[in-house]
């Protein structure tokens, strides 16, 4: 994969229940190639391992996490918020991502998300 000078960065946390584990990478693994086909340069999806608890603030209390659930660390790299800002309504309306083909197996409503410009690329 070639290096962009200053590519645009989609950032995602969630609480995913931790038995969902194979359905969440399904899930995500069928999102990723819509994305991609989309203009998306790589979709990174990352399962929780060594996730600690704050006292202030922390990953699992940004989204309220439950004993059963794990914290999941996502990102989509885009070449440029232009071709992202293009795709996204795009992979809204994909049919193969709406709720009733590919549903979230987590709770959406505690996802975090975000766009991002990079600004350190080494």
């Amino acid at each position: 994969m070639s290096k962009l000078a200053h590519p645009y960065v989609d950032g995602f946390v969630a609480a995913v229940p931790t038995a969902n584990k194979a359905e969440f990478i399904e899930h995500a693994r069928a999102a990723a190639v819509v994305f991609k086909e989309h203009g998306a340069l790589r979709v990174m999806e990352c399962w929780g391992d060594d996730v600690p608890e704050g006292e202030v603030t922390s990953f699992s209390m940004a989204v309220k996490r439950r004993d059963d659930e794990t914290v999941i660390f996502s990102w989509i790299e885009w070449p440029s918020r232009a071709v992202r800002d293009e795709a996204m309504p795009k992979v809204m309306q994909d049919p193969r991502l709406q709720m009733d083909v590919n549903p979230m197996p987590f709770d959406g409503k505690r996802l975090i998300y975000g766009g991002f410009e990079s600004i350190i690329n080494e």
